[in-house]
């Protein structure tokens, strides 16, 4: 469905061994501008040619930053955890031949596999929003994937940079565990949400959680940067005000370890992981292009104008580009489908918030229909027939129904739902539409 070649930074030349896929929301099957490079809407995480992972060896305990600076020189990798001015725990990392590592951030520098920037939800018309102060880290986590059968995937907080060290200040949140290994928290967290069933039409959302740096599981702190961690996930209840929110309870057998469906938030992107067997499952581009060639060929028609409607093509819906002739147009608030009239409005303001439905009289928002191209975002493969409310977007009843009921981290502490293909939140009143079209009249 996607080509290898988009990888070739990780991926061997010769049957690939694919672990999974990162796909960030927010996109419609690509970034705005397009995808260039390490910065991309989806990446695909292949098997090495040769291991890169590393795994914890030697500690040091320093007292003085010289002797702290000749450990960090070495040239291995290392985490380094300052207690105090005068105190360091230094972590050496050394090579694991059985794991291969990939690292998500914001910085464009080497060590960085996949470039993440902040998603503005809603963005159209190919515009990039440049933002002022981004809250996701340079190096935000990493990915570790064991090379061998069933190629189990985990994640970590933070990654290491170009010195190959990871550094946890004095105002860090850290500390020592009972076991006597040390762990930590990044500056805004990494928290990760496993869902129930696995990512499936018959799924629900799990319980969101945040990952050490050491890939132990913690409830939610009490806002996103406080320097108190939550409780170890396996002993606690859920507490806080971060968390009440999601109205959740204690959950048994938690682990780093990233299952299809799995979201991972970074503070400021939300990246879905599909594993290489849900994909494999998932529906492909031919077959969301399929679907809309059929919607189409039934010809559904204004129920005023009586033209002929069609969805635009995939890659213009991908775009977000101008508005087509026989674009649908839907009144969210009962689901009929028009094509575009300059009647019925009800405010002066916004033009098309608060349009009277000629069909039913019911008043609402009246947005065009664009058709979700992210395959990775379907739960199954149903019709487009529903949509996301206010923003539009079209794909099945049941992913709609699915990313509805899912809540997104939002800020430094909120969550709300969104819809995957443009990041918009969705109206707490009506998160979906049902859509009525209207067939030919001959």
């Amino acid at each position: 469905m996607f080509s290898s070649s988009q990888e070739e930074h990780c991926a061997p030349s010769k049957d690939p061994v694919k672990y999974g896929e990162l796909v960030v929301l927010g996109y419609n099957g690509s970034l705005p501008n397009g995808d260039r490079g390490r910065r991309k809407s989806r990446f695909a995480l292949y098997k090495r040619t040769k291991a890169n992972g590393v795994k914890p060896s030697t500690v040091h305990i320093l007292n003085t930053p010289q002797a702290s600076k000749a450990v960090n020189c070495k040239g291995q990798h290392s985490i380094s955890y300052t207690l105090s001015r005068n105190q360091t725990v230094v972590v050496e990392y050394s090579h694991d031949k059985d794991t291969d590592m990939f690292q998500i951030g914001r910085s464009t520098e080497s060590p960085i596999d996949f470039v993440v920037t902040d998603t503005v939800a809603g963005g159209q018309e190919g515009e990039e929003t440049p933002i002022t102060q981004s809250t996701i880290s340079r190096f935000a986590c990493r990915i570790v994937c064991e090379r061998n059968p069933p190629y189990t995937a985990r994640i970590y907080a933070a990654g290491f940079d170009s010195s190959k060290n990871i550094f946890l200040g004095e105002k860090a949140a850290k500390w020592k565990n009972p076991d006597g290994h040390m762990d930590g928290l990044t500056t805004n967290g990494v928290l990760v949400m496993h869902p129930k069933g696995g990512f499936t039409e018959e799924s629900k959302p799990g319980v969101w959680r945040e990952i050490s740096v050491c890939g132990d599981v913690y409830t939610l702190r009490e806002t996103r940067s406080a320097q108190t961690p939550g409780k170890l996930a396996e002993k606690e209840r859920l507490c806080g005000t971060f968390a009440d929110k999601l109205n959740l309870n204690y959950v048994e057998n938690e682990s780093n370890i990233l299952q299809d469906g799995s979201l991972v938030d970074l503070c400021g992107a939300t990246l879905l992981w599909r594993t290489a067997e849900g994909l494999f499952h998932t529906p492909t581009q031919k077959h969301l292009e399929a679907l809309r060639q059929e919607i189409n060929a039934a010809r559904p028609q204004c129920p005023v104008g009586l033209n002929t409607l069609a969805f635009p093509s995939m890659q213009r819906s991908r775009a977000l580009s101008s508005l087509e002739e026989k674009q649908p147009w839907v009144y969210l608030a009962c689901g009929h489908v028009h094509g575009y009239h300059n009647w019925g409005h009800r405010s002066e303001q916004e033009a098309n918030a608060e349009r009277e439905c000629p069909m039913c009289r019911v008043v609402g928002p009246y947005v065009p229909l664009w058709l979700g191209c992210e395959p990775a975002f379907y739960v199954d493969a149903g019709a487009p027939t529903y949509a996301f409310v206010p923003c539009g977007h079209v794909c099945s009843e049941k992913s709609v129904k699915y990313w509805a009921d899912i809540p997104l981290p939002h800020g430094t502490h909120a969550f709300h739902a969104a819809c995957p293909f443009c990041a918009t939140q969705l109206s707490l009143t009506q998160g979906c539409s049902k859509l009525i079209f209207q067939g030919p009249v001959d």
